[in-house]
């Protein structure tokens, strides 16, 4: 009896210690750590240790380009110093003294993943390396990258403080595609430069050649990190990231995810752009409207489950275009959206056949709608 006690214990001891993974069953992954996340909403799709903090290697250059994008100084012309040659690696083969603009830099930087190019970008746009590691990290934690820190702007192993994890790497990511100039080089596929009289073409094959829906991408490799991987692909109106790390099948990992993603997953519109009706409290029935959609990933019988909750601020006051509540979407008790709800002192006259015409009201503290579909 007390040997079948002790093999159940260490049973329950081992499943325990089993990874639990709580988003859609996608399996066929090697990498050791992946996400999968839609880039408007930032749901996570798919998750595999995607928490944890892993050395990245060049994918660091996300965040280089970036910050070089948002100094405003793309067309500014770069002196190459003798630091920024040196640099070991990847390298677009910078000279000393060379005038470069920051734009080509930035090209070379992701198409190439030239550290020589993050060196001289990283002492222009900051001042040096120091200062550039500053705004790196100042700007994580805006993004909201809890499990991040930089050292570097190229993405070499260094000293073993500079690390991040797929999800912020997909975080970050999603902030950056949101910058047009950004989007434009992530997706780039060969540019060429004035200074150099050959194009240079991107390394990231599936954005070049493998993957119809690619939309932007950056590789990243060293020994001590692994090959570590970004990309984005559009499809039906769904957009998505998938960042891996430590992956020896990386190119077929991404392909996989963003297949299931396009087949699971369905753009769906939650809270309808435009008037809401039916309201118990007749001062805001037909009074009440959003200005955006708010479109969710969901598989069909995710649908079926998302509740809306109406929440109205009761210290405010009804005039004109004055923000008075929100919207909240919830699927199984876990928020996944909203969309902030305006007073229109004109009555407004609420369309058919949209999403809140199935109004079924119940009340706690608040007034919340729940929908099927």
């Amino acid at each position: 009896m007390r040997r079948r006690w002790i093999v159940i214990a260490l049973i329950l001891i081992c499943a325990s210690m089993l990874p639990h993974d709580t988003y859609a069953q996608m399996n066929n992954v090697s990498a050791r750590n992946a996400v999968l996340m839609e880039q408007h909403s930032g749901r996570v799709l798919y998750g595999k240790l995607e928490h944890e903090s892993e050395k990245i290697a060049s994918i660091t250059k996300i965040m280089t380009a970036l910050l070089a994008v948002e100094s405003g100084k793309m067309k500014e012309k770069v002196s190459i110093s003798n630091t920024a040659v040196r640099v070991e690696g990847s390298a677009i083969y910078l000279k000393p003294g060379q005038k470069v603009p920051l734009e080509d830099l930035v090209y070379g930087l992701m198409l190439r993943s030239g550290n020589d190019a993050a060196q001289a970008i990283a002492e222009y746009v900051g001042g040096s390396i120091d200062g550039f590691v500053y705004l790196m990290n100042e700007k994580a934690a805006q993004i909201g990258m809890k499990d991040t820190h930089f050292s570097n702007p190229h993405g070499l192993d260094g000293d073993g403080t500079h690390y991040s994890s797929a999800y912020d790497m997909a975080q970050l990511t999603r902030y950056a595609m949101e910058n047009e100039t950004f989007r434009k080089i992530f997706g780039t596929k060969t540019y060429q430069s004035k200074v150099w009289d050959y194009p240079w073409k991107n390394k990231h094959k599936l954005v070049t050649s493998m993957y119809e829906y690619a939309t932007g991408g950056k590789t990243g490799f060293t020994k001590k990190a692994g090959r570590t991987l970004v990309t984005t692909a559009s499809k039906d109106g769904l957009d998505l990231i998938v960042v891996t790390l430590q992956a020896s099948g990386d190119w077929d990992d991404h392909m996989y995810l963003f297949n299931e993603g396009f087949k699971q997953y369905t753009a769906t519109t939650v809270v309808a752009k435009g008037p809401l009706s039916e309201l118990q409290d007749k001062k805001y029935t037909n009074h009440i409207y959003t200005k955006n959609d708010l479109l969710v990933p969901l598989t069909k019988e995710e649908a079926k489950k998302v509740v809306i909750k109406i929440e109205f601020d009761k210290t405010a006051k009804l005039i004109d275009g004055e923000k008075v509540g929100r919207a909240v979407a919830y699927l199984n008790e876990e928020e996944i959206g909203e969309r902030n709800l305006f007073y229109s002192k004109r009555k407004l006259i609420v369309s058919t056949g949209l999403f809140w015409r199935d109004f079924q009201e119940v009340f706690s503290h608040m007034l919340g709608v729940e929908i099927d579909g």
